[in-house]
C-alpha cells in the first residue's frame, strides 16, 4: 500500500498518514458560505481537497473514504444580502431560501467545471440546528459556555491551556491582534458567540435560550460530530480559517466530546493572487469561477493552473500561465485521445501526491509520461488528477471554421494579379493570413486555407 505523508499544522511537521480505521477514512473540509458566487480564492481548497480525496480514494478504495464539505447556509452576510436584495418591507426570510438554493447549485457547477468530485456528503447548516442546540446544552452543562443577554458564548477561559495551539498564539497575542467583538455580555473578550437571537424578519428557532440561530463555528463541530464521529482523520481548509474558525471548532468539540480527539490532521492551503498582486475588487483583479469560465478559460485549465503550486505555497493566477496550461493540456489530450482505457495511474504521479500533496511534481511526471509517448498511462494519470473525464473535453475539438470566401477572395486576386504581373495585394492578404494563423496553400488546383493551432479570428476580421 502507497505510504501517504501530509504536513499537519497541529504538529508542523510532515507526518506518516495513520487512518483512525483504514477502512472507514473520513475527512471533513469546510465549505462555502452561500450568498453569491464562488471567487478564484474560494475555489483553491476545493481542488486541492479534491486531489486529496481521490489519493484516498485510490490508496483505500472508494467504499472506504467519507468526505463531508458543508454548506453554510445561515449567516449574517447572507442575511445582509437577502435585505439588500428584497428591500424595504420584502420577504427576507423567502429570499434567504431563493438566494441560498441559488448559489448553492451555482457552487456545485462551477466546482464541478473544475473537475472536482462531490463529496460523500454535503451537509447543510439549517439541516443540523437541534444537533447544534445539543450541543450547546452540553458545553453549558459541563462548564465550557454561560447564556448572556440571549446570547450563549463560549468561555475561553475554560480552554485557556489549549486554546491557540493550532495557530500557535496564546490568548493574550490573539487579543492584541485580532479584530473581536466588544459586547458588555462577554466574561472575556475572545469568547464567541455559539448562539445569538433573531428578530422575527430574520432566520430563527426555538431554542432554551429563546428564538435564534447558531453561530458560525459550532455549525461545522456539530456536522462534523454527527457525520464522522468525535475522532476522525483529516481537517481542511484556507489558511484564513485557522484562526478563529478552525481555532474555536477545536475548543467546542474537544469541550463537548473530551473522549474524542476531533481531527487528528489538520491540513491548511495558503491564498491565492492575481498577477502578483492580492485580489480584491478594488484593483480591479477580481474574479468569480464563473466569471473566467464565461470568458472562454476551460476548467481544466483552470484546475491545471492551480495544481502548478504546493498547495502550502501562494498561488498566482496569471493570464500567461492560463496560455501555457491551455497549449500543454491540448498537446497531452490530443496524445491520450485515442489511447485504450488504463485504470492504473503512473506510479511517480501517485508517489507524487502520497508526498504531501506534492501538485508540481505529478505535473512534472506528467511532461515526463508525454516525452515517453505512454498514452494509455498518460490518460490514466490525468483522471487520476481530475484534469479529464471519461473522454477528452469538448472544448479541445477543432472548431468548424469556414474560410470558403476567404479562399474565393485570395483565389480571385490571385487569378487577376498573374494577369497584371502585380502580386502586392496577394503577398498582402497572404501574409496577414499567415499572421492570423492561417497555413496558406496555393496550387495549380486552387488555393486551400487549414486553420492551425495559433488561428485567431479578430485578426482575419481585421482584414474586411
Amino acid at each position: 500500500m502507497t505510504e501517504i505523508t501530509l504536513y499537519n499544522t497541529k504538529s508542523r511537521k510532515k507526518e506518516r498518514f495513520a487512518p483512525l480505521d483504514p477502512d472507514n477514512v473520513r475527512m471533513y473540509v469546510c465549505g462555502p458560505t452561500v450568498y453569491d458566487r464562488a471567487h478564484l480564492g474560494n475555489a483553491r481548497p476545493v481542488v486541492v481537497f479534491d486531489v486529496l480525496y481521490r489519493l484516498l480514494r485510490h490508496v483505500y478504495g472508494p467504499e472506504h473514504v467519507t468526505y463531508v464539505r458543508n454548506f453554510t447556509d445561515v449567516d449574517d452576510k447572507i442575511n445582509a444580502r437577502a435585505k439588500e436584495n428584497v428591500g424595504e418591507g420584502g420577504d427576507v426570510n423567502a429570499e434567504i431560501g431563493r438566494l441560498t438554493a441559488q448559489t448553492t447549485q451555482w457552487f456545485l457547477d462551477d466546482m464541478g467545471a473544475l473537475g472536482a468530485l462531490e463529496p460523500d456528503q454535503m451537509p447543510r447548516a439549517t439541516q443540523f440546528i437541534p444537533q447544534m442546540v445539543a450541543m450547546i446544552e452540553g458545553l453549558i452543562e459541563k462548564g465550557h459556555a454561560y447564556e448572556a443577554e440571549g446570547h450563549v458564548l463560549f468561555a475561553v477561559d475554560s480552554w485557556k491551556e489549549r486554546y491557540g495551539n493550532l495557530s500557535g498564539r496564546s490568548v493574550d497575542d490573539m487579543i492584541a491582534g485580532a479584530r473581536v467583538e466588544v459586547a458588555p455580555y462577554k466574561r472575556n473578550p475572545m469568547d464567541f458567540v455559539l448562539w445569538k437571537p433573531s428578530s422575527d424578519d430574520l432566520p430563527g428557532w426555538e431554542s432554551p435560550w429563546g428564538r435564534g440561530r447558531p453561530g458560525w463555528h459550532i455549525e461545522c463541530s456539530a456536522m462534523s460530530y454527527e457525520l464522522l464521529g468525535d475522532s476522525f482523520d483529516i481537517h481542511g481548509g484556507g489558511n484564513d480559517l485557522m484562526f478563529p474558525h478552525h481555532e474555536n471548532e477545536i475548543a467546542q468539540s474537544c469541550c463537548a466530546h473530551p473522549e474524542g480527539d476531533f481531527a487528528r490532521v489538520w491540513l491548511h492551503n495558503e491564498m491565492l493572487q492575481v498577477e502578483g498582486k492580492k485580489m480584491s475588487k478594488s484593483l480591479g483583479n477580481f474574479f468569480t469561477v464563473h466569471d473566467l469560465l464565461e470568458k472562454g478559460y476551460p476548467g481544466e485549465v483552470i484546475r491545471f493552473v492551480f495544481l502548478s503550486t504546493h498547495y502550502r505555497k501562494p498561488m498566482d493566477w496569471t493570464e500567461a500561465k492560463a496560455k501555457e496550461a491551455e497549449a500543454t493540456l491540448r498537446k497531452w489530450y490530443k496524445q491520450a485521445d485515442t489511447a485504450l482505457d488504463n485504470e492504473v495511474a503512473y506510479i511517480g504521479v501517485i508517489n507524487a501526491l502520497a508526498d504531501d500533496l506534492n501538485t508540481p511534481k505529478a505535473m512534472s511526471e506528467l511532461h515526463q509520461l508525454s516525452h515517453a509517448d505512454d498514452a494509455p498511462t498518460l490518460r490514466a494519470s490525468l483522471r487520476m488528477l481530475g484534469l479529464m473525464g471519461e473522454s477528452t473535453p469538448d472544448w479541445t475539438a477543432a472548431p468548424q471554421i469556414d474560410l470558403s470566401g476567404w479562399e474565393a477572395r485570395l483565389s480571385e486576386e490571385r487569378i487577376a494579379a498573374m494577369d497584371s504581373k502585380d502580386f502586392t495585394e496577394v503577398d498582402r492578404l497572404k501574409a496577414a493570413m499567415i499572421d492570423a494563423g492561417i497555413e496558406v496553400r496555393m496550387s495549380k488546383a486552387g488555393v486551400e486555407l487549414v486553420p492551425a493551432s495559433n488561428f485567431d479570428p479578430a485578426k482575419l476580421e481585421a482584414l474586411k
